[in-house]
């Protein structure tokens, strides 16, 4: 009978080289499976690897490009902005918690589109695309509000140098050899604003765009226009030397009719698109001209007599609905620029719209409302405060429109065009 010990040495004899193999394969194994397990915590799960995760990889790139991130709802998000009034010099008015807003609530939103996924903003990648060009808002306050977004979103990065230069602001980014300028002109054409002294009136001059800006067309590689809100001020509309109607001039001493301001957008908007084909030098590199759509504003009563901007939540999808004034101006936008594409093919331009209108439309908590003004209830409730329910707080909803600019930015990098 073989002893205890004796069956123990002769066990370790047949196995021990199939151990001595089979310990590589067995410590990987383990070791797989011991990283795996804290894969949920060291790796963050994603808005992006949910919504593609039933997307084949080849098929994605293509679904991101036919998004239309005009349509979706404002979700929650925790996520704090990327800058605030501390890393980036915000314009005084729209910087609501510096002023003082105790209510945080509006930073925490994101728009997520019906169909797709929108990226959060990616400093860098915007920076590498528009190396060397010079990127151009043309427009009201509204322009500039979304321009002083970009740049701070942008400085998270790369610090720009702002340069003065007539008619414009300028903020030049040496790290890419890239320039982003903005110049006012609210009306696009050429036009003289009403004035607290003096005519009680616009002078709108629909035939000829406004040198301020069109004077440098042959030196901007990507031109956003953006207006709409001037356009409903009291004015007087020329074409040549002719009037051809007014708005809101029953108190003026003319016999002029008002023809209301639907059609004098329309034609300053065909007026900018027809200059820009004219004086543009292509350089066949993507998107050239971009339209951003109208964005509403949110005053509960009239914007000059009390009107505030109390709501502290988005709308729902069915709690407002695109329509009216804000639908008529967003779609006499849109419908000049696809009449304007196929006469812009024949001077290698490409045109596309920036459609903000919807997103915005649901949004009336992100306006700087009281907090325009630093502290506006310090000293208790003041008979008359000014809100503004036009401007957005920044950080806030604007920085979504350039989120989706960067994607727009990114497709016609895909998609470059070919000079003639």
């Amino acid at each position: 009978m073989i002893s205890t010990s004796t069956f123990k040495d002769k066990l370790i004899k047949i196995f021990a080289p199939s151990i001595f193999y089979a310990l590589p394969p067995i410590s990987l194994i383990c070791l797989y499976f011991y990283l795996h397990s804290f894969a949920p915590f060291s790796t963050p799960i994603t808005h992006h690897s949910t919504l593609y995760a039933s997307i084949p990889k080849e098929k994605e790139k293509a679904y991101e490009n036919t998004c239309d991130y005009s349509n979706g709802t404002w979700i929650h998000d925790n996520r704090s902005p990327l800058y605030n009034g501390t890393t980036c010099k915000i314009k005084k008015s729209q910087d609501c918690i510096l002023n003082g807003r105790p209510n945080s609530s509006y930073l925490h939103w994101r728009w997520k589109p019906s169909e797709c996924h929108l990226p959060i903003f990616e400093p860098n990648t915007f920076l590498k695309l528009i190396n060397n060009m010079h990127i151009a808002f043309v427009g009201d306050s509204l322009a500039r509000n979304q321009i002083e977004s970009l740049i701070c979103l942008l400085s998270t990065t790369s610090k720009p140098k702002r340069v003065y230069h007539l008619g414009s602001r300028k903020w030049y980014f040496a790290s890419h050899n890239a320039n982003l300028s903005f110049y006012w002109s609210p009306f696009l054409v050429k036009g003289d604003q009403k004035k607290s002294k003096g005519p009680n009136y616009n002078r709108i001059y629909l035939d000829h765009v406004n040198e301020r800006w069109a004077r440098d067309i042959d030196q901007m590689d990507l031109i956003v226009l953006s207006f709409g809100h001037w356009f409903m001020v009291p004015s007087i509309y020329y074409e040549g030397d002719f009037v051809i109607g007014c708005l809101k001039c029953h108190d003026l001493k003319f016999n002029y009719t008002d023809i209301g301001f639907y059609v004098p957008m329309r034609k300053a908007l065909r007026t900018a698109i027809n200059s820009i084909m004219e004086r543009k030098v292509s350089r066949g590199n993507g998107i050239d001209v971009i339209v951003r759509t109208f964005s509403p504003s949110h005053f509960e009563g009239d914007w000059d007599n009390r009107g505030t901007c109390s709501k502290s939540e988005p709308y729902g999808n069915e709690e407002k609905k695109l329509e009216g004034m804000d639908a008529e101006i967003r779609s006499i936008q849109i419908e000049e620029l696809e009449n304007a594409k196929a006469k812009a093919k024949q001077f290698g331009l490409n045109l596309e719209v920036l459609d903000i209108t919807k997103l915005a439309l649901l949004r009336p908590d992100g306006h700087a409302g009281a907090y325009m003004n630093p502290f506006p209830f310090a000293n208790g409730i003041p008979k008359h405060v000014q809100n503004d329910c036009l401007h957005w707080c920044l950080p806030g909803v604007v920085d979504t429109w350039n989120e989706i600019f960067l994607e727009m930015m990114k497709k016609g990098k895909d998609h470059p065009q070919v000079e003639k």
